[in-house]
């Protein structure tokens, strides 16, 4: 089957790199997507693995549709039968951008009298009684191609089962990871994210570094279909499990998460908690303003807030004079900020050695990257 890869914007080739440990080399990569070809196994594979794209969707047929009823035909053609059982309950989703096909009702309505026609020809049944396990299918129409996707993962991705609550702008767990993988920071590093709210970017950095698979603390809609078997499920999770490194790595791990607000950190705590590291990030109330450490080559990675997250010019100021102060007393330490602030660097004085464009939820931002110098290499003994 051909098997899509959601992302978001700017993560393409953090997943596609994912992909190529898992095994994965043949994959063609688009804006906020990847292609490849996969089985029910591989489906299950991803779903449990993929630590920064958003869903794993099964791609039933591309056709142009300029009409209602080409897209009516096109859904009609497609062989349905080969993904959906008899008894399944299914719901369509539309989306058209640039499309001659706007009426996301009306897309709607048609692929699904056109699928449910398909599914009765393709089974030779009368009816088909949506009783089962649930297909949610997606009609993407963009410049006038109509894709039909069917969602195997149900929650998107970034759910991975262990946070308790968020705060009024969560950071998504997929980007927090990217962000991690984005960065030079390794186990043999301190880490440090000075305005830690509930503790996202340092949960997903600890797990990333154990090979922690990011969904083994969830269910994912397509475990409920019988093409994926427990068989398949069970060696998939085995062999996340034999892949985890955490007994290994957790010992080196020095993190730290500081925040102003105790509450917040509360909920990091319960966080890292259902995460299963709690014994592994250190949490503090501190001010950012009064960031040290006497650490040599550490790594910072934070998303401060900023705009209409906090309102206050003063405040804002503050935490950039933090910055500033914070680059000059630890010199040897690299910084990883991601901000939708584009006058970052004029606010802070200093220009990122790299700039990449993100994009948490629909909120476009920027990943600036001060990187301090290398490590020295440590000597062998001989």
């Amino acid at each position: 089957m051909k098997l899509i890869i959601a992302t978001a914007f700017g993560l393409e080739s953090v997943v596609a790199k994912e992909l190529e440990r898992l095994g994965y080399e043949k994959t063609a990569a688009d804006n906020g997507r990847i292609a490849l070809e996969g089985t029910y196994e591989d489906i299950c594979r991803l779903n449990l693995n993929i630590s920064a794209g958003e869903r794993v969707m099964i791609c039933a047929n591309t056709f142009k549709a300029t009409s209602f009823d080409e897209l009516f035909e096109g859904t009609k053609s497609t062989p349905w039968e080969k993904y959906i059982p008899a008894d399944a309950t299914i719901t369509v989703d539309a989306k058209s951008v640039n499309s001659a096909l706007f009426s996301l009702s009306d897309c709607q309505r048609i692929v699904k009298k056109a699928l449910v026609e398909r599914l009765k020809y393709g089974h030779s049944v009368r009816a088909i009684p949506e009783t089962g396990a649930l297909y949610p299918v997606t009609v993407s129409i963009r410049n006038d191609i109509a894709e039909l996707l069917i969602d195997t993962s149900g929650d998107g991705l970034h759910k991975r089962g262990w946070r308790s609550k968020a705060g009024e702008a969560p950071l998504k767990e997929t980007l927090a990871n990217a962000m991690a993988a984005l960065s030079f920071w390794r186990p043999d590093r301190p880490l440090i994210d000075p305005m830690c709210g509930s503790g996202t970017i340092l949960i997903e950095a600890a797990l990333r570094e154990m090979h922690v698979a990011p969904g083994h603390k969830r269910h994912f809609i397509c475990e409920n279909w019988r093409q994926t078997t427990e068989n398949m499920w069970n060696k998939v999770r085995l062999e996340a499990d034999e892949y985890s490194r955490a007994d290994e790595i957790r010992p080196m791990l020095d993190i730290c998460g500081y925040d102003i607000d105790r509450r917040v950190l509360d909920t990091a705590r319960k966080n890292a908690i259902e995460a299963g590291i709690a014994d592994t990030i250190h949490f503090q109330q501190r001010d950012f303003a009064e960031l040290s450490s006497k650490k040599q080559y550490g790594c910072i990675i934070t998303n401060p807030p900023y705009g209409e997250r906090i309102g206050d010019k003063a405040a804002i100021n503050k935490i950039y004079a933090a910055f500033r102060r914070a680059m000059k007393e630890l010199p040897s330490w690299s910084f990883y900020v991601l901000t939708a602030d584009e006058n970052f660097e004029n606010e802070i004085g200093r220009k990122a050695d790299k700039k990449r464009k993100l994009y948490n939820g629909r909120i476009k931002v920027d990943y600036y990257q001060f990187y301090g110098p290398r490590p020295p290499k440590k000597k062998t003994a001989e």
